[in-house]
């Protein structure tokens, strides 16, 4: 009895804690809140209550976008060293709009902010109170300096280009961004409202923030969209992002893709598949994926909570992720001598270029054949990128996958050659 006294004192104090806690909320008018104008608050407010998933976010490259060289000059990932760097550039003159010894270089003290890191980087100074890309672009894996818009560099305003998605909150009017990198807002959409907003408002409260995970499949994939994207605005002449843009618009209305068709030979290949970085949505809604509902975040996470596994934010490391949902069943044609290989080196080929030529995967997901390259030479196949094919010719390399094609589904057990066992 005694037992059951204490039980029920002790379930009463905890709803009386429960209520105190309720109640000692500040009284919020719900209306006053919501009929400002939204606005950005930055990641750091977000953090306040969403802190595992803000850590979990910070270890993405989304989050180190763009960075404060000032605030943090280990941003810059490579000794700014002029001499070097002109060197470097001097090995392209033939590809160069300017003398190597003309380009603008930059000084370690004038660069503000670090365009990237992973494969390259880019660096932003000011001129005349307005930011820019300098003309000099560091690729990491071939650590070497090239040329960027070397001959225009200055006509091109970063913020009216390309801000929009490597800042969140670009406000071209006033030329200023709220929060450097692709923070929480860039797919939550703007979260004054949200944060005013007490924890005991559940519904209200939620209904002021977009959750990508909520939204339909296509609508959703239009935020991943809004930047790994290439075209123009079609709100504000020569922006090269979304301008006016928010999570869980439709994307049409505020930007149009560029295709080989439109004329974009730069872009992409005469097969419509991208050749430059930052375009995988052009790829994806070619795809097969697109049709069937397989979304970006199918396979990629924004932020996922602990050690991200992979390196490029998908759920699991290479075939393991194609695997996940496509059972192996069928074991002929080139699957029945690529045991060693794994899916994305044949249906992801690197054909893309962020830095340098082929360190981009497809997101078409389509195995490019030898025959594709002789139909249009200048559109890349899977089986080149392998270096054991890379020279090889075309023909023969179509010659043999024919060959394949009609061969019969292998039956029995694999045997060890007679060859290897004596070398071993």
């Amino acid at each position: 009895m005694e037992k059951k006294i204490l039980a029920g004192l002790l379930m009463l104090g905890l709803a009386t804690l429960l209520i105190w806690g309720c109640s000692s909320q500040p009284v919020v008018d719900i209306a006053a809140v919501t009929s400002q104008p939204k606005d950005f608050v930055g990641s750091d407010t977000c953090k306040m209550c969403h802190l595992e998933h803000f850590d979990s976010w910070k270890m993405t490259m989304h989050s180190r976008m763009l960075q404060d060289a000032k605030a943090n000059e280990d941003a810059i990932v490579v000794a700014i060293d002029e001499k070097r760097i002109r060197e470097d550039l001097a090995k392209l003159s033939g590809k160069l709009k300017v003398p190597a010894d003309q380009i603008y270089v930059p000084r370690k003290d004038e660069i503000l902010y670090t365009i990237g890191s992973q494969w390259k980087q880019r660096f932003l100074v000011k001129k005349n109170d307005t930011l820019y890309i300098s003309p000099i672009q560091y690729n990491t894996e071939t650590d070497r300096w090239v040329n960027y818009h070397e001959k225009d560099w200055d006509k091109r305003p970063w913020l009216l280009k390309c801000g929009g998605c490597h800042a969140t909150g670009a406000d071209l009017k006033n030329n200023t961004f709220n929060e450097a990198g692709v923070g929480c807002e860039a797919c939550h959409g703007k979260g004054s409202w949200h944060a005013a907003l007490p924890k005991t408002e559940v519904f209200e409260k939620r209904n002021t923030i977009i959750n990508p995970a909520k939204l339909t499949m296509g609508v959703a994939a239009q935020i991943c969209g809004s930047c790994h994207n290439r075209g123009h605005s079609t709100m504000e002449k020569g922006g090269g992002w979304p301008v006016g843009f928010a999570p869980g618009k439709a994307l049409s209305s505020y930007y149009k893709s560029t295709s080989f068709e439109a004329g974009d030979v730069k872009h992409v290949y005469a097969n419509e598949f991208s050749k430059g970085h930052h375009q995988q949505f052009i790829d994806w809604q070619q795809s097969k994926h697109a049709k069937e509902g397989v979304t970006c975040t199918s396979c990629h996470y924004v932020h996922q909570l602990g050690m991200p596994p992979t390196r490029s934010q998908t759920n699991f490391a290479g075939s393991k992720q194609c695997l996940s949902c496509h059972e192996m069943v069928n074991n002929n044609f080139a699957h029945s001598i690529h045991s060693f290989a794994n899916c994305v080196g044949c249906h992801m080929p690197r054909i893309a270029k962020s830095a340098e030529s082929g360190d981009i995967h497809s997101h078409v997901f389509v195995t490019l054949l030898p025959g594709d390259t002789l139909k249009n030479p200048k559109v890349p196949n899977s089986c080149q990128t392998c270096h054991q094919h890379k020279k090889q010719d075309l023909n023969e390399l179509q010659a043999d996958w024919q060959a394949l094609s009609v061969l019969p589904k292998p039956v029995g057990q694999a045997i060890q050659s007679i060859k290897f066992k004596k070398a071993y």
